[in-house]
């Protein structure tokens, strides 16, 4: 466990003040009537001001460079979470609700302001484990069943309890599953929005298919302007695609430095920024930022020769949305058995930059990186996209383990398990499948969780150890 020390309290308190200070100056803005209008009005605020639990959850144990890091990430989130806020506040008459599966920077570069419905769905259970459930059986109510992925249960939920913001019109895809897919009915009635729905192709990964969606993009715009404000600004998209480019600049040089052993950062240090502003807040330039900050937290760190764990022990592959009600997973890992989870499927891709140089090339590259989506990229397809990542990452980045997130409402990948325990043995890669649910702690509690970790730690690779020696 690495010394904790003043400077790295004095980190953490920075932070959180600086939290308390955003939050404070969004109450002001938004004024005392409308604070308490709005609190009312949407009682999921009131988990967010719970952000700085985060930073005391997940800088436990950890030091220097490594809990900077994660702190900046939190509050660099935080941040924008109140300018996604102001977009409810101020602009209600350009409000779009988007899928996740559709990233907002054509919705931004038409002057829209975006909402992601199952946002709340991935923060909340990070901030307060438990604050899901609730809307997951108003869902299971309204009749979706049970084993459905708890995330489109989320959307439902807080659908049906008039949780979402009013609409001016809702986006969304046939992405990333039949959960995902059925949950924008539920919006679609509801918010009496018009809807439009993007088609992505089975097999996406050719030319014809990213040409016929760059098609449907152009539809997709052509329709957002007869039905909002919201006009197309190429020059303003252009700018959003070079800055989003910018960003994953420093995100391979993260990269890099990550795939060295020992690792400089792990864990939430790579994947939480990506998991937020690769797919909420891409092409901003708090986005670059951040990464830019992490690349120079990392240099520091390997230069001279510090690791993100004081003994990095072994290297792990998270394959599969993260578990966001024990988010401190690998908080846990690190200091009992010197667990670095150094990549994870969700923010691991060989996605070219987008091309700037013409309105086309600019669509067929936003349209690659929409079809080649988070779950989406992976369980689409021929089997060879779910694999080919798997077994580069783990060659690439040195992992000694894969650790699959078997969320039990993903019935595309559960549906792989048998295959991938067979390949990973073929491979020579010990392979731990966690089984949980995403968002509902009830299924398997973070004890749960723990415990199926610790299994495996100690009856296959400490005791494989124990043997061998």
């Amino acid at each position: 466990m690495a010394k904790i020390t003043l400077a790295d309290r004095a980190v953490s308190g920075k932070y959180k003040l600086l939290n308390w200070a955003s939050i404070a100056i969004m109450g002001l803005k938004n004024g005392p009537y409308d604070m308490v209008r709005d609190l009312m009005r949407y009682p999921w605020l009131w988990e967010l001001l719970k952000g700085n639990r985060i930073i005391s959850k997940l800088g436990d144990g950890r030091s220097g460079n490594y809990r900077k890091a994660i702190s900046m990430l939190i509050h660099e989130i935080t941040r924008e979470v109140i300018n996604l806020l102001e977009g409810i506040y101020y602009k209600k008459d350009r409000l779009v609700l988007h899928e996740d599966m559709v990233p907002p920077e054509i919705l931004r570069a038409m002057g829209l302001s975006p909402w992601m419905p199952e946002i709340l769905g991935i923060l909340l259970p990070i901030l307060e484990p438990r604050a899901m459930e609730q809307y997951i059986d108003v869902s299971e109510n309204e009749g979706v069943p049970p084993d459905v992925c708890s995330l489109p249960k989320s959307v439902v939920g807080m659908t049906q309890k008039n949780c979402l913001p009013p609409a001016i019109a809702v986006v969304t895809s046939n992405l990333p599953c039949d959960g995902g897919m059925t949950s924008y009915l539920y919006v679609a009635k509801k918010t009496q929005a018009p809807v439009f729905r993007l088609d992505i192709p089975h097999n996406f990964k050719d030319a014809r298919a990213e040409k016929y969606f760059a098609g449907e993009l152009k539809r997709m715009i052509a329709w957002l302007e007869t039905h909002t404000p919201g006009r197309m600004d190429w020059d303003r998209l252009k700018e959003i695609c070079e800055e989003r480019n910018r960003m994953m600049e420093y995100e391979l040089e993260l990269w890099d430095m990550v795939a060295q052993k020992p690792a400089p950062l792990s864990a939430e240090a790579v994947y939480l920024g990506h998991l937020w502003f690769f797919n909420v807040c891409a092409g901003l330039q708090s986005g670059t930022r951040v990464f830019k900050k992490l690349v120079e937290l990392a240099k520091e760190n390997r230069d001279k020769g510090i690791s993100a764990l004081p003994e990095e022990k072994y290297r792990t592959l998270l394959w599969n949305p993260p578990t966001l009600h024990t988010v401190d997973l690998f908080v846990w890992a690190e200091k009992k058995y010197g667990v670095s989870c150094v990549m994870d499927s969700m923010t691991f891709n060989r996605l070219p930059f987008i091309d700037t140089s013409s309105e086309e090339s600019m669509l067929i590259g936003l349209g690659r990186n929409i079809m080649n989506g988070p779950m989406a990229r992976h369980t689409r397809g021929p089997i060879e996209n779910y694999f080919d990542d798997m077994f580069y990452i783990i060659k690439k980045f040195n992992v000694d383990m894969l650790w699959m997130a078997g969320h039990i409402g993903c019935k595309n990948t559960q549906a792989l398990n048998t295959i991938m325990r067979e390949k990973c043995r073929d491979f020579g890669v010990p392979v731990l499948i966690i089984d949980y649910d995403l968002s509902d702690t009830r299924i398997v509690p973070r004890e749960g969780i723990l415990a199926q970790v610790e299994h495996f730690m100690e009856n296959v690779i400490l005791s494989h150890e124990r043997i061998t020696t």
